[in-house]
């Protein structure tokens, strides 16, 4: 079987196994896409889980929106905590908006849309980057002025408007030269630790 069948098929297994929602949900298909989205009730795109995406500049903390305190842009329904938050936000969106539509900002230095977790995360220059987990934020940080550009890149030339899990399996199968695994990341960071 040559790559593209092959690509082809990944692509196939990983619709058959995941369904159609992250062609849907995470990929709105406007300037927020794709997005680190769930559906939840009766809204179809609800960001990083309905995190509080305010919170994070103005409490230093990670916070779960209330359903109720909602805005929509492009189609993402962002919840907040409080009314407040709420009219910071719409008042200058785009200060509070999760860096690569709130994917693990570990997993975009590989062109790779997923994780992303609203617990694991980190304000960067007045930008917030979420993470995959601890692991993933760790290893952002092994070299974090490579690992941004890195970022940067994979999402203005790949990632951004793209589809996430046409993206993601295609970023699986042909991996970029950087590449690490979970386990090699893993291994890297501990071997830092060990010597500072």
């Amino acid at each position: 079987m040559n790559t593209l069948h092959r690509w082809f098929a990944a692509v196939a297994m990983g619709l058959a196994m995941t369904g159609c929602a992250p062609l849907i949900v995470q990929s709105p298909g406007g300037a927020l896409s794709p997005v680190n989205a769930v559906t939840d009730g009766d809204d179809k795109r609800v960001m990083l889980f309905g995190a509080d995406v305010v919170a994070y500049f103005t409490e230093s903390q990670y916070r779960q929106g209330d359903p109720a305190i909602k805005s929509l842009l492009d189609g993402v329904t962002f919840r907040f905590a409080t009314v407040q938050h709420k009219a910071l936000f719409d008042k200058d969106p785009q200060r509070y908006l999760p860096q690569y539509g709130g994917y693990c900002a570990n997993g975009i230095v590989y062109g790779i849309p997923w994780g992303g977790n609203a617990d694991a995360w980190r304000i960067i220059d007045g930008k917030l980057y979420t993470f995959g987990g601890p692991g993933s934020r760790d290893g952002f940080y092994l070299d974090l002025p490579r690992n941004i550009a890195l970022a940067d890149k994979y999402w203005k030339e790949e990632v951004s408007q793209s589809n996430a899990l046409i993206q993601r399996v295609k970023r699986l199968l042909f991996r970029v030269p950087h590449y690490l695994t979970g386990r090699e990341l893993a291994a890297e960071v501990a071997r830092r630790k060990v010597k500072s």
